[in-house]
């Protein structure tokens, strides 16, 4: 968005103002000619942003844009890191995909916090490399991180996100979202979000985790009927479209409370948050992995986020990795 740092500037200049704000008066504020304003404020309107002119008045900001814009993210944001570095794109094949090539080629604890934020994927990726459908409308993001914590508790990263996810829609909508294992959102019965943390490491040390979030928010039901899963939509649950920048701005916020919690090797909190929080415990499952298909009831999770499983033959069995299927 580096590029448009002067058309921005042109832009907050019209929010600050409660009625039109002639072209002279933009060109001397930013000492910049008239014609480079006009330029500009055509540069906006490409962006989405609603903005009237006319000779005798100038122009005035009708309406902000909806796109997830950077400048519109960071007047709610309030982090300490996570989003103070953003990527913006219109399209790409995927975000993930973006975060691996950035972080093959620069230094990682240089990209720690940076939010990779696409208002389409072509390519969307999920778990086990299952496609990820993302039209226009969604939250499509993949957070770069460097955490200082052991190998065997970074599945906490994917645990806090979660609960992050859960709470924003709980708080900026009102709405009972809960957790299924290991990393899906749920609204009732069916799918609003997904999570996926891709892990570059060797022994001991971390280089690097991408954190991809996914959020059906603005979207339409007959956008998902491709989609095999039951899903939904925030939009189609409160009724209308919601601003997704505050809501991504929510999501940022929460997750990086509960991210410091982890870097600080406080990790009680947040399982106690997720098991308050999961629709899975207590609950009668079938279990799919690669090796085996099993069913019996979700009694809790492990200190390393694995399933517990207690079986029909009363033998509990501990599940790393697979589908989970509500029954």
């Amino acid at each position: 968005m580096r590029m448009y740092d002067a058309a921005f500037r042109v832009l907050e200049i019209l929010e600050s103002s409660d009625g039109p704000v002639s072209g002279e008066f933009i060109s001397n504020k930013l000492g910049i000619s008239r014609s480079a304003v006009w330029k500009h404020v055509k540069e906006l309107k490409n962006m989405g942003y609603d903005i009237s002119s006319s000779q005798k008045e100038g122009y005035q900001l009708q309406k902000k844009s909806d796109r997830l814009l950077p400048h519109e993210i960071r007047k709610k944001l309030r982090t300490r890191f996570i989003g103070r570095q953003m990527k913006y794109y219109e399209n790409t094949p995927s975000t993930i995909w973006v975060g691996k090539k950035m972080a093959s080629e620069e230094n990682a604890a240089n990209l720690h916090g940076l939010v990779i934020i696409a208002e389409e994927q072509t390519g969307g990726i999920g778990r086990l490399g299952r496609s990820w459908v993302s039209p226009l409308g969604g939250i499509w993001i993949t957070i770069v991180l460097k955490p200082e914590i052991p190998v065997d508790h970074v599945f906490m990263v994917t645990m806090a996100a979660s609960v992050a996810v859960a709470r924003a829609i709980r708080k900026e909508f009102d709405l009972g979202a809960l957790i299924k294992w290991p990393n899906d959102v749920y609204i009732g019965d069916n799918k609003v979000a997904g999570l996926l943390l891709e892990l570059s490491a060797e022994a001991d040390t971390i280089h690097y985790c991408l954190l991809g979030i996914g959020v059906d928010v603005n979207i339409a039901p007959t956008e998902l009927e491709a989609v095999p899963s039951s899903v939904t939509s925030i939009s189609s649950e409160v009724g209308h479209d919601v601003d997704r920048a505050s809501f991504l701005a929510r999501i940022l916020r929460e997750f990086e409370s509960r991210y410091l919690l982890i870097e600080s090797e406080e990790y009680e909190p947040i399982l106690r948050e997720w098991k308050s929080l999961s629709c899975t415990l207590e609950h009668r499952v079938r279990i799919n992995t690669l090796k085996s298909t099993f069913e019996g009831e979700a009694i809790d999770i492990d200190d390393f986020g694995a399933l517990l499983i207690r079986k029909d033959n009363g033998k509990v069995e501990r599940v790393i990795a697979g589908d989970c299927i509500h029954q």
